[in-house]
């Protein structure tokens, strides 16, 4: 017999949605009513359009929006950001907005997520975002950093993207509890595509919640 989850709402229970602290606003300054504008779509749409669980409503901002924005400080001065797989927006939504001065490719293989992300960069008027449907493996172009969340662990990770990294470009993953193992296991994966060993960030976001970025760099040209 199936047992029910006790953070998942019963039903005929309200979903109530995480609302923003003082700190989480701050840390978006004027791009706060827009990452606002992007929760509210979520929690609106989010579950009917299979991009997040009824569960996920409760720490939707602290899981989700403000978990994506631990990439940031690790991200090129200028130039062109390749988010893969996408799906959601996170982190690429996130980045675009706290980072206006940067191109971002929101890269998602599955039409309706990119139909998704094509609402979302409409609604919030985001013109340094570009929705592509397609695959990692699919891209030609060269990016300035590449980001990625919960799309495969490191390995597989490195190989789908070390051919998009420019010299001095950096794989920047979002990472959880097994961060430093899949770090392990990807040793000689890095090691055979040239790349600089992986550093492994840990960022306190809003709420003192650790958040683990794992950095994966292409050494600049000499």
């Amino acid at each position: 017999m199936a047992t029910l989850d006790p953070a998942a709402p019963q039903p005929g229970e309200p979903v109530v949605v995480e609302e923003p602290t003082a700190e989480m606003r701050a840390m978006f300054g004027p791009a706060f009513s827009a990452a606002e504008h992007f929760a509210h779509m979520l929690a609106e749409e989010g579950e009917l359009r299979g991009l997040v669980g009824p569960r996920e409503l409760p720490r939707l901002w602290t899981r989700h929006i403000v978990n994506s924005a631990a990439v940031v400080p690790f991200l090129p001065d200028h130039g062109r950001v390749a988010d893969i797989g996408s799906g959601a927006g996170f982190p690429g939504i996130v980045v675009a907005l706290l980072r206006p001065d940067l191109d971002v490719v929101l890269v998602e293989s599955m039409e309706r997520r990119t139909q998704w992300l094509d609402d979302v960069v409409a609604q919030l008027d985001l013109d340094n975002v570009t929705v592509r449907r397609a695959r990692a493996e699919e891209l030609r172009a060269k990016y300035d950093a590449v980001t990625a969340r919960a799309v495969a662990n490191l390995s597989k990770l490195v190989r789908l993207t070390s051919p998009l990294l420019r010299p001095g470009a950096s794989l920047l993953a979002l990472k959880g509890a097994r961060a430093e193992a899949e770090v392990a296991d990807a040793k000689y994966v890095i090691k055979r595509a040239r790349l600089e060993p992986a550093v492994i960030h840990e960022v306190v976001t809003p709420g003192e919640e650790v958040t683990k970025v794992v950095e994966v760099r292409r050494p600049a040209s000499r």
